[in-house]
């Protein structure tokens, strides 16, 4: 992958969107725009999880503006990630249909924890290295997420349901505040953090940080009003609660720090960072430069110096799960030659890369059970979670290990376009050639795709020296016919 000079990352969180802009000098960033629009995404999720019309219109509204900045870049150079909104909307697949064009990139939504992964990535570039455990809280728009780190290493990762807009609109619908409404959503805040309590409590981490925009404001609020004398602190807190409960009305509040569009989401984001002090006993906490933003930055840096979070978890998992890498390492290899000749140069990085991954897992699920291990190892990869991969690469992932093997009436209508029909005939005939789990010498192979015919050209006479593999490649042929897909296997 080419080094890009400019590269850039969209948030699109519960709260508000953002894009972040910078030019890459050196492995260093020097930013250039940033972006923000409080698009209020949760604001639309409708009591049965769906993302209603005015949230999609204010959302879409918001990407066709980041897609003027971004245009021209090319697009492994940008990177737009979903959290929490559009993990839990069940339309969220439908809207991402016009969210993309829109935007004019591909959009992935992440897992809880790669979102706390990235903005642990994203805080940690901007502080000093020492050897102090730090804990990160990021209390989004519809989830808050929890790290525990050394460096830029996370080493505890956690991401909860609950999130300044979700519970301002759930708790203080109408702005108002009182001790009953405060209390019931400090309570039910402080019932979720006791499911972390253990691991991410006092005596777990040295200093505590605060990144994104409730903690940022929460820090204004205290300083500016002599609350605090630097950072968010419990004394502080306390006095910001009184307050709260006294003038009873968000849309009252005159505080010096508060920006008129977060006043909606104070309450929220208030009783949640309130709880997190009382349920992990925090007593002060930084602000933190960084946030997901950031992190998506130097997470797309790292791809471009090979240096690919998704590397690492491939390996991880190769060692979790016990695989045989020689295997591995031949299935992927062939797979990827067959990958190239039947897309004729038209492979591209990506379709590639997934498919290598594809191949290095497609035999975890043995550790498993062998009967059906593909089942096994489709499900793990569907629904693990994979540091760097988004959702969308994973589910990916889960149908190529899925498709590998065993009948493929189970791949009716799933293998909808050229590229996967390529990559799934790829791995497939990979696996079938090395059936003997040897280095044994294959015949050269030739392989065309056109339409929805496969072309597979053999040396002479290697069939009749290979009857299984003869058999099973005729097997595999009726198969595809079945899906309406034409696979010849000739000698010339």
């Amino acid at each position: 992958m080419q080094q890009q000079p400019i590269l850039a990352a969209v948030d699109l969180g519960s709260n508000s969107f953002r894009l972040q802009i910078a030019r890459v000098e050196n492995d260093q960033f020097y930013m250039l725009d940033n972006l923000r629009e409080p698009v209020r995404l949760a604001a639309g999720l409708t009591d049965d999880k769906r993302l209603d019309r005015a949230a999609q219109h204010r959302a879409l509204i918001c990407l066709q503006r980041f897609g003027e900045r971004l245009r021209g870049l090319p697009r492994e150079a940008v990177r737009a990630v979903g959290t929490n909104s559009l993990r839990v909307a069940k339309n969220a697949a439908e809207f991402l249909q016009q969210a993309e064009p829109a935007l004019g990139f591909p959009i992935e939504v992440i897992a809880g924890r790669e979102e706390a992964r990235l903005i642990y990535l994203g805080v940690a570039q901007g502080l000093p290295q020492t050897d102090d455990k730090r804990m990160v809280i990021d209390i989004g728009g519809g989830s808050t997420e929890f790290i525990i780190g050394n460096g830029l290493e996370p080493h505890k990762l956690e991401s909860l349901y609950m999130g300044c807009v979700s519970y301002s609109l759930r708790y203080f619908p109408d702005g108002k505040i009182s001790k009953s409404n405060l209390k019931q959503a400090e309570l039910a805040a402080r019932n979720e953090l006791q499911t972390i309590a253990t691991e991410f409590s006092r005596g777990h981490w040295d200093a505590a940080l605060g990144s994104s925009g409730s903690a940022r404001v929460l820090c204004d609020i205290l300083e500016q009003n002599g609350y605090s004398n630097g950072g968010i602190t419990r004394a502080g807190l306390e006095q910001l609660r009184a307050q709260l409960l006294s003038v009873g009305d968000a849309r009252h509040l005159d505080l010096l720090g508060l920006r008129p569009d977060r006043i909606p989401v104070l309450p929220g984001g208030f009783a949640i960072m309130y709880a997190a002090f009382c349920e992990l006993g925090i007593e002060q906490m930084q602000p933190a430069l960084g946030a997901l933003r950031e992190g998506v930055l130097y997470d797309l840096l790292g791809r471009f110096h090979h240096n690919d979070m998704r590397d690492v978890t491939s390996k991880q998992f190769m060692r979790r799960y016990h695989v045989d890498v020689r295997q591995a390492g031949r299935v992927g290899r062939l797979a990827d030659r067959l990958a190239r000749q039947f897309m004729e140069g038209q492979a591209g990085d990506d379709a590639l890369r997934l498919l290598g991954w594809a191949a290095s897992l497609h035999e975890i699920g043995i550790s498993v059970a062998h009967s059906g291990y593909h089942k096994h190892t489709a499900y793990i990869l569907a629904n693990a979670d994979m540091p760097g991969f988004s959702r969308k690469e994973q589910s990916h992932l889960s149908l190529l290990a899925l498709a590998h093997r065993g009948g493929l009436e189970k791949m009716r209508g799933m293998l909808n376009t050229p590229e996967v029909l390529a990559q799934v005939m790829a791995l497939r005939l990979a696996a079938l050639m090395y059936r003997n789990r040897s280095d044994a010498e294959l015949p050269a192979m030739q392989g065309y795709f056109s339409g929805a015919k496969f072309h597979l050209v053999l040396t002479p006479g290697w069939l009749a020296q290979n009857p299984l593999t003869d058999a099973v490649l005729q097997e595999e042929a009726k198969q595809w016919k079945e899906l309406g897909v034409s696979m010849q296997v000739v000698e010339g």
